[in-house]
């Protein structure tokens, strides 16, 4: 397998002998001083690179350093932090084709969603560099004669984002290229299965440092380590936030260790995301969504479709259809012009899949199409499996946990109520849709009275949400926002500032005190 374009994206440079640097700065590349590991590829199985883990040691020079940027960076006029982002921005354009390579290698998805991720990452720097010359507050009324009261935001600190494997590039950007312009310094750690995704990413930082070289060189660090590192992280009061983007168990995790010493967490975890079909629903239109939302990155997105509510008129249409729909879809290399499923990340990942599908029957469920793995006309050593389609009772134990594969329960409702009910019983609450002709049951879906979920779409599918929004959930998908909208704030602290231009002393609430 040729990895030419990790030469001309400039990983190659973090490259010692036989480990690539754990610990990536604007001014030094270490290798880290841990356990060895080597990542592979979903494709074929094949070693990609091989790392040392950062040291907790190693972390905390990185912290250090990440202070003394922050301290500079945060006095720099927005607009400018925003002109390094633009920068940042023209790179990922430029390098489009050779990121989106990186991504295919080490998550396995078909190169038009991994030109698709590096398309998020340009959008949110074209999103931030706007954003760079809007950070305002308000204006209050004071009750106090001869005063002004206002508020401003001002820059965090250094924030540390860890990310998932399923989208490395984007999810770093969705934090990255926000936290920059708000004035903050950002330390990515990577899952260990996209470690080159990461130092494709510092690559990029790093030519934009020297189109700007008045912008401090550890701004941006990459430190790549294994749990104890992810732990010294949450732990660490020098992070004002943590951005964390994984299991619910994970999060969790993060979650109380950042809480117990006060720190912010922004929390992207589980999905678990159900599509509504109306009896008024436009049956074709619905049939497009179910099977992107539930097959795309091969069932491995947050927001995957994994439970479709079918109302009872529909379903059996459905049923019959879907089958024929997954059949047409090529499997196999996503390197591959014309495939539009890859493939697995891991052995682990389809033995969770397997272990799902076996509790599933057992609770009663019925496996009407898939679910096995492909060893025909794919690449040797990859885990590739035929999307599975299972009907099942709502409340079956096995719907309420998300299992990360391509899994889609079915399952029916009479009445509207019924339907929102069955929505909303998971513990997680990321992305949902309804397909609906009627105007009532969609004003209804997007009440007070309907989706629980942080995302919630009529007459488009769970997945594939635009930057300008923000995005995120609640309940065990744990609260957090990113990207549009005013996520910005995340990473900002809020100052209200009262202002006395008077020669007076009048107290608040009217208070006497001589």
């Amino acid at each position: 397998m040729s990895h030419d374009f990790l030469a001309k994206l400039g990983v190659d440079n973090f490259r010692s002998g036989d480990f690539y640097s754990s610990v990536i700065t604007g001014e030094a590349n270490l290798v880290g001083t841990g356990e060895a590991f080597t990542a592979h590829s979903p494709i074929n199985g094949e070693a990609t690179s091989t790392f040392r883990n950062a040291s907790v040691d190693q972390l905390n020079t990185v912290v250090e350093q990440a202070q003394a940027a922050f301290k500079e960076w945060r006095t720099v006029p927005a607009p400018l932090r925003g002109e390094f982002v633009r920068i940042i921005g023209n790179l990922a354009r430029e390098y489009k084709e050779e990121l989106a390579q990186v991504i295919t290698l080490e998550a396995g998805k078909i190169l038009p969603e991994a030109l698709g991720e590096v398309q998020e990452w340009i959008d949110i720097c074209d999103f931030a560099v706007g954003l760079s010359r809007q950070l305002h507050g308000l204006t209050i009324a004071s009750e106090r004669p001869g005063h002004r009261m206002m508020e401003q935001w001002h820059p965090l600190g250094p924030v540390a984002v860890i990310t998932a494997f399923n989208f490395p590039m984007a999810v770093w950007a969705w934090n990255s290229m926000l936290g920059l312009v708000c004035g903050n310094a950002m330390v990515l750690k990577p899952s260990e299965k996209t470690p080159l995704c990461a130092l494709a990413i510092q690559a990029i930082v790093n030519k934009a440092l020297e189109q700007m070289p008045e912008v401090p060189k550890n701004i941006s660090s990459v430190i790549i380590g294994g749990r104890e590192v992810g732990q010294a992280i949450s732990e660490d009061r020098r992070f004002p936030l943590v951005s964390a983007t994984g299991s619910t168990a994970m999060g969790r995790s993060v979650g109380e260790t950042v809480g117990k010493r006060l720190g912010r967490s922004l929390l992207e975890l589980g999905g678990n995301n159900a599509m509504i079909v109306s009896e008024t629903a436009d049956l074709d239109l619905a049939l497009r969504a179910i099977v992107f939302s539930a097959v795309g990155t091969a069932g491995q997105r947050c927001t995957t479709l994994r439970r479709l509510i079918a109302q009872e008129s529909v379903v059996d249409n459905l049923i019959e259809r879907l089958p024929k729909s997954y059949s047409s879809l090529r499997i196999g290399d996503p390197r591959a012009e014309g495939n539009l499923i890859g493939p697995l990340v891991d052995e682990g990942s389809f033995d969770r899949m397997q272990s799902a599908l076996k509790m599933a029957v057992e609770q009663g469920g019925e496996v009407i199409y898939g679910g096995e793995r492909i060893t025909e006309n794919v690449p040797t050593g990859g885990f590739y499996v035929r999307p599975a389609i299972v009907r099942i009772a709502h409340d079956a134990p096995i719907v309420h946990d998300e299992t990360f594969a391509p899994i889609l329960y079915v399952t029916t409702y009479k009445t509207i109520d019924e339907a929102l009910d069955i929505q909303n019983e998971v513990p997680q609450g990321l992305s949902s849709a309804i397909f609906t002709e009627s105007m009532r049951e969609a004003e209804l879906f997007l009440s007070p009275a309907g989706s629980d979920c942080g995302i919630a779409n009529v007459n488009i599918g769970t997945s594939g949400a635009e930057i300008g929004g923000a995005f995120g959930g609640e309940k065990d998908t744990g609260g957090g926002r990113e990207s549009g909208s005013d996520a910005w704030k995340n990473y900002m602290r809020r100052s209200t500032n009262t202002i006395n231009y008077g020669g007076d002393l009048p107290l608040a609430q009217g208070i006497v005190f001589e």
